[in-house]
Parts: structure tokens; sequence; C-alpha cells
């Protein structure tokens, strides 16, 4: 009340009215960074919101494509981008009551922003697969020397795999990786994950991630992972004895592997390993003993991948897929080509014992023709000479 001359009988001084104006533009302040916050916290849950219907139709779309055999006979699902609530974020927050003032600010936010990237910490949180590209912004280096943790969310895991090179680049100190609603669905996947420089924990959130299902999955990703000697499996200390039973469970797979691999692959393979050791020993050659001993840990995770574990490689959805339809067309091949030969060998047999069975008689009969035609020698001898004559 800038008008004001009294207050409570006293008369108001121009200090008072500076002090009263500093507590008034703190108190603008301080609502309008609470309002600031308000408004990026709800614009957060929306677009988390809309990439999570997003995925919800991609994933629905997909099952569909995968079950072409199966008749819907209800009607074709609406587009929940197009009904705001329509589909339950899986990310609950506290809404709570939004201010008119930013009510407008925040609508079409729903069906404008498909992926979220957000940095908080020491942690780099992606949402959606537009989110990937922002790692080809230039990060700043406190900003990328700073994140420890990258979280991937509503992102298909081939889509992630095409940027894990990327990843080890942008963010050299990233040791802990997690996967929420990625489609993990099989163990050969978490082979992708060798290329990283280096991984101390893995989160693999069991929503969307059918793979943590399988009771072995845990002990697949030690022993294929084990050049990184990790610490943490979703949240959980890896022992020795954890160690121990992944090689046990997964060591004769891994032979088996390399034993069936062509010779020119591994070749390729071992050619590789020996170019990173030499690529190690030169970038260590002329250091001082104590800078070596410190990056001792991370030199044997360069070059310390087993040559029979590099033979199990990731292949994408896609070729995976392509390879089992590769596989059924020359399985239903060899079945069409193993039944004809079966026909024909039948047939073969139907007409031997046939002729069997026909020969004697057909044998008296032939020699009783050529008996009756020689008779006379005469005939026989003209006979064969219009034969002759005839042929020419």
């Amino acid at each position: 009340m800038t008008q004001l001359r009294q207050l409570d009988m006293k008369r108001v001084t121009e200090e008072e009215r500076r002090m009263a104006s500093v507590v008034a533009k703190k108190e603008e302040e301080k609502k309008r960074e609470s309002q600031k916050q308000s408004l990026l916290k709800e614009k957060k849950r929306l677009t988390i919101n809309n990439v999570a219907r997003h995925w919800d139709l991609q994933q629905r779309v997909a099952n569909n494509a995968t079950n072409q055999d199966r008749k819907d006979s209800a009607s074709p699902p609406q587009d929940p981008c197009q009904t705001e609530g329509s589909t339950t974020s899986p990310f609950p927050e506290d809404t709570g009551a939004v201010d008119s003032g930013i009510t407008s600010a925040l609508q079409g936010l729903s069906v404008i922003d498909t992926h979220l990237v957000e940095v908080d910490g020491d942690t780099l949180s992606l949402y959606g697969s537009g989110a990937l590209e922002s790692l080809d912004r230039n990060w700043s280096v406190q900003t990328a020397g700073m994140i420890t943790t990258v979280s991937f969310t509503f992102i298909e895991f081939d889509e992630i795999v095409q940027v894990l090179p990327k990843l080890k680049i942008k963010f050299p100190n990233s040791l802990h990786l997690k996967f929420k609603e990625t489609n993990l669905v099989m163990l050969q996947q978490f082979n992708a994950l060798a290329q990283l420089r280096r991984m101390d924990q893995l989160t693999v959130d069991p929503q969307g991630n059918p793979v943590v299902n399988f009771t072995l999955w845990k002990y697949y990703v030690l022993f294929r992972l084990s050049h990184f000697s990790m610490q943490k499996i979703n949240g959980t200390e890896v022992t020795q004895n954890d160690m121990i039973m992944a090689e046990r469970l997964f060591g004769i797979l891994a032979h088996v592997a390399s034993s069936e691999l062509p010779q020119y692959r591994l070749i390729s393979i071992l050619g590789d390993a020996r170019k990173k050791q030499f690529r190690y020993l030169l970038e260590t050659k002329g250091k001082k003993p104590g800078i070596v001993n410190e990056e001792n840990n991370d030199s044997k995770r360069l070059v310390g991948e087993n040559t029979n574990r590099a033979t199990l490689n990731y292949t994408t959805r896609e070729f995976y897929n392509e390879k089992l339809e590769d596989i059924k067309e020359k399985k239903k091949f060899c079945k069409m080509y193993i039944e004809d030969l079966m026909k024909e060998a039948t047939e073969v047999n139907m007409k031997n014992e046939a002729l069997q069975k026909l020969w004697p008689q057909m044998f008296i009969e032939l020699v009783r023709d050529a008996v009756i035609e020689i008779r006379n020698k005469n005939s026989y001898m003209k006979l064969c000479l219009q034969q002759i004559t005839d042929q020419k």
C-alpha cells in the first residue's frame, strides 16, 4: 500500500517504505521462482507422459505386426496422443494444483515434446528415441566429466546400441547404465555392451525388459562382461562366487561359439584384440610407474576381453529375424528336396520290383522272338538289308 501515510497511529517513515519494498520484491522473486519450478515440473511430467504414450502405441503396433495370425474383433486402438489421460503415466508424480497462470503455457506440451533429456547431478536421463540425438551436442567438459550414470527409458535397445560408441567418447567417466522400457528380450543383446570403455554397475528394470525373467541373466552378464569387473547388478553386490558360477554355467558356450566360428572371423577378432593390446603398450610406454599403476584396471578392461567371449557377438533384432526367415526358407527347401528324393526312390523301387516279377516271362518272350526271327536265314538277311537301306 504505497499511499499509506500512517500505520498503527504512527507515521510511516521512508526507511520503512524502503524495507517493505525490498521484502515485497524478494517475495515476488520467490513466487516467480516457485512458479517457474512448478512449470518445469509439470512440463517434465507431461513430456514423460507423452513419451510413454508414444512408446505404448509403438509397442502395440509392433505386437500387432508380429501376431498377424490373430484376428482382433475389437475396433482399432485410438491414438493415445489425441486423448489426454488415456494412458496412465508409468512415472506417477504428485501433480498437485497447477496455477492458472501456467496452465496456458502447458497447453499443447503433450503433443509437441516426444523426448526429454535431463541432467540431474551426475545422472543423464534420456526419454524417447529422439533424446539420443543429444549425444551429438557439444557438451561442456565439466558437464561431460561429471556424468557417471546414464539412464535410458522408452528407447529401443537396438537404437541404443548405435550410440554406445558416442557414449564412451562423450562421457568417459560413465560407469553406471540403466535401462527401463527398452525391450531387452534376449541374452545376446547384452553382448553389445562389451564395446563400452568401462562399466561398474548395470541396472535393468523389469518393466519393459522381459530378459530379467530369465533366472540366469545376471550370470550371463557377468560372464560376457567379465573384463569390466562389474561391482553391482540391479543394486546387488557382485561376489567372487557369482563370477565362478557364471564361468561354470556359460564357459562351454563361449568354447562352442569360437569352435563353430569360421576361421576368417576368428582371425579378425584375434586381430582386434591384438591391436588393442599393442595400442595399450604404446600408450603406457614411457609413463611413470605410478601413473601406469593407477590406470592398470582400465587397461585390463581394454585388452582383457577373452577371445572366446568376443565371439559372442550382438545382432540386431531385424538381422535376427531375417536370419530366422532364411533358416525357415532353407528348411522348407530341404524338406521339399528330401521329399522329392524319397518319391523318386520309391518309384524306382516299385519299378524294380515290377521288373523282377515280369523279367522271367519277358526273357522267354525275347528269346522266342529272336529264334523265330532268324529261323529263316534268307528272309532275315533280306530284312536286315532292307533296314540298312531305309536308314540311308
